[in-house]
């Protein structure tokens, strides 16, 4: 793609979905460097690029190329996708956006509905009554920082982190914060049946 013969305007050629990602360079573009306190003629000390360039790029009389956008990227020190906003569809990272339910802040990490679902979880720090509530699946819970505390039938235990458990979410359970600071984890959750890994056969004697 040739940064200095590639112009914007309607040409027909681009269908519309490039065109949309194209028309929202030149304003993201300006955005960022302002977020940054940068004068255009700072960015083209930087870049290599006139700055009558970047005016253009950025008021979208410009169409962006790589050979104009590399350079920029780099001197804002971000990801070449944040300048073009690049559409999710077939992106394989997984943006999660947080949901906070009852005190905690809950990351999905997982795109569809139904099978094995996993959640990033931070919990503040709180001390808690369990209240053990049981329902069909299976659960897996690995602990990223803090402690977590796991109530699971009759049995009491804390996670430090690098620990894992897994249960049948038949047996009454309860997990949560140990009140002595935030915890964070992960968790996977599967309909009845599904375990989240599987472990190796014991050899013969």
């Amino acid at each position: 793609m040739n940064g200095e013969r590639i112009e914007s305007g309607n040409s027909g050629e681009g269908d519309d979905g490039t065109d949309g990602v194209l028309a929202g360079v030149g304003p993201r573009l300006r955005r960022i460097r302002k977020e940054r306190e940068v004068t255009l003629a700072a960015l083209s000390e930087a870049t290599g690029i006139s700055v009558s360039t970047l005016s253009r790029l950025e008021s979208g009389l410009r169409r962006p190329s790589l050979e104009l956008l590399l350079p920029i990227a780099r001197a804002h020190q971000v990801a070449l996708d944040e300048l073009v906003g690049a559409p999710p569809v077939g992106d394989p990272v997984v943006r999660a956006k947080p949901v906070e339910r009852h005190g905690r802040v809950f990351w999905p990490l997982t795109r569809q509905p139904g099978g094995l679902q996993a959640f990033k979880i931070l919990e503040p720090q709180r001390r808690q009554e369990p209240d053990q509530r049981s329902h069909e699946g299976y659960e897996w819970l690995y602990v990223l920082s803090g402690r977590l505390r796991l109530v699971l039938g009759e049995h009491d235990v804390v996670l430090s982190p690098g620990e894992a458990a897994e249960f049948d979410t038949r047996v009454p359970h309860w997990f949560g914060s140990t009140g002595e600071g935030p915890v964070e984890f992960l968790s996977l959750f599967g309909p009845q049946g599904e375990r989240m890994h599987v472990r190796a056969r014991p050899r013969r004697p």
